[in-house]
């Protein structure tokens, strides 16, 4: 079975950095295009930021030049370093599939305030 379990979530200021993290088990994610994706109270989950098998990466123009995906296949991990983080990035993230076709783990929160 497949599993995915985020973490490195926390609180902090404006302006301050959190890395995420994501461990995969039961399934290799080599072969796979990865991604971030957040939901925020009363909204819909959106995606993030992708990395593909072979490393490409794609963000959402809200985050992009602040938050950067990575991926250790070895560790069957992904990463999101987020740097200069705003009160709107606050949300639960989550790593999936992109597209997105596994189960969703119990994410990870982030809270960005003064």
């Amino acid at each position: 079975q497949v599993q995915l379990v985020e973490s490195g979530g926390g609180s902090v200021q404006p302006g301050g950095s959190l890395r995420l993290s994501c461990a995969v088990s039961g399934r290799t994610i080599s072969f796979r295009n990865m991604g971030w994706y957040r939901q925020a109270p009363g909204k819909q989950r959106e995606s993030v930021a992708s990395i593909t098998s072979g490393g490409n990466t794609n963000y959402a123009d809200s985050v992009k030049g602040r938050f950067t995906i990575s991926r250790d296949n070895a560790k069957n991990t992904v990463f999101l370093q987020m740097n200069s983080l705003k009160p709107e990035d606050t949300a639960v993230y989550y790593c999936n599939t992109a597209p997105s076709f596994l189960n969703w783990g119990q994410g990870t929160q982030v809270t960005v305030s003064s």
